[in-house]
């Protein structure tokens, strides 16, 4: 009886959990669709902003913009977004993975030298890189309590200030860009120095005939911090939804998981009942059988 015993608790702990899982699945695919809205939102917008800046430079020789100065990368600083709590399958785990091959690899040798920070937004992947002795700028932890333009702008502000300082020549940032629910790509890219149109050709030869006041020069100076800064926000927001949707995956699937071994602890337990019942009734009928030869 005592196996008896042990088995329903564990059926009781396993349905405890069960209802936990899928209580925080549907916690995730609340707060994914205000996130997905979001992302989706910001999207045309950002693209339509590079565009634009990609076909009003193009057309102006040179820029002297600080923040398109491409410097040799003695400094560099990675952003690394990650989220603030765990439960949410190998989110997290990846994008910290794809920042250490971006540490070990591309930037070894700044690294080696002492010449590489992290900004870490999301308390994840900052206690990882504190925790091994990284330099870690700052405390980000509670952009995702309140998720808006103007306090990531903050973060990019101090950012940008610093490599036009020339206190860091290169920055890159690592996140997971997000696709569906069900599937976030890891992207790492660059954000400073600002880079030019990938193609400049194309970007010439479908420039738009905009009216410009008061110049060119000046619109250029004025969309490339803006350019800079909507492209850290749609990272965090990319981020923020890729989170949500790995939460509501990863739920989803421990959810089934507990279902699983719920049949199969039930079936245990009904076996374990039968067999307990089984060796009752042959007591009984052999402590009968001894009564009637007495």
């Amino acid at each position: 009886m005592a196996n008896l015993k042990e088995v329903r608790n564990r059926i009781t702990s396993v349905t405890s959990t069960q209802q936990i899982t899928k209580a925080m699945k549907m916690v995730a695919a609340a707060k994914l669709k205000r996130a997905t809205n979001a992302i989706v939102q910001l999207r045309p917008y950002a693209e339509k902003l590079r565009e634009i800046l990609a076909q009003v430079s193009a057309s102006v020789e040179g820029s002297d913009s600080p923040y398109t100065q491409d410097r040799e990368p003695t400094k560099v600083l990675i952003v690394v977004m990650t989220s603030n709590r765990g439960l949410a399958g190998a989110f997290n785990a990846n994008a910290i993975k794809t920042a250490n091959n971006l540490i070990f690899g591309k930037y070894a040798e700044q690294h080696a030298r002492g010449n590489l920070s992290i900004v870490a937004i999301g308390k994840r992947g900052h206690d990882f890189f504190e925790k091994r002795g990284f330099n870690v700028i700052g405390n980000n932890h509670d952009l995702y309590s309140d998720l808006n333009f103007l306090d990531v702008s903050k973060v990019t502000e101090s950012i940008m200030n610093q490599f036009k300082a020339g206190e860091i020549d290169r920055v890159e940032i690592v996140y997971n860009q997000f696709k569906n629910a069900a599937m976030q790509e890891l992207v790492s890219e660059q954000l400073l120095p600002l880079l030019p149109p990938e193609n400049e050709a194309d970007a010439k030869s479908t420039e738009v005939e905009y009216i410009i006041e008061p110049s060119k020069e000046k619109i250029i100076e004025e969309l490339i911090p803006k350019a800079i800064k909507t492209q850290l926000y749609k990272a965090v927001l990319d981020s923020n939804a890729s989170e949500h949707g790995a939460r509501m995956t990863a739920m989803d699937k421990a959810t089934e998981n507990a279902g699983d071994l719920l049949r199969d602890l039930k079936l245990s337990y009904n076996q374990a009942r039968q067999a307990a019942i089984t060796t009752e009734l042959s007591e009984i009928v052999s402590g009968a059988a001894a009564l009637s030869n007495g």
